[in-house]
């Protein structure tokens, strides 16, 4: 598999927390140095192991968040 690199540059929230202590985390993450994304997924309590996510551009967060906006909940 090939090697990545990424870096959280800015932590929003915690979502949620598993008895195991990861946390689904909302943040803001560079993949192999490309401009940061907003970021859900999984990490391990000292952030050195990640679980499967969704990276979501500026437009597609905005999207979402017009989409949430509009639901019942």
């Amino acid at each position: 598999m090939a090697e990545f690199k990424y870096e959280i540059t800015e932590r929003i929230a915690v979502l949620s927390q598993s008895p195991n202590g990861w946390e689904r985390q909302l943040n803001m993450v560079s993949w192999n140095d490309r401009e940061p994304k907003y970021d859900i997924r999984d990490w391990a309590p000292d952030n050195s192991k990640m679980g499967k996510g969704i990276s979501l551009s500026h437009d597609e967060i905005a999207i979402l968040k017009g989409i949430l906006n509009e639901l019942e909940i």
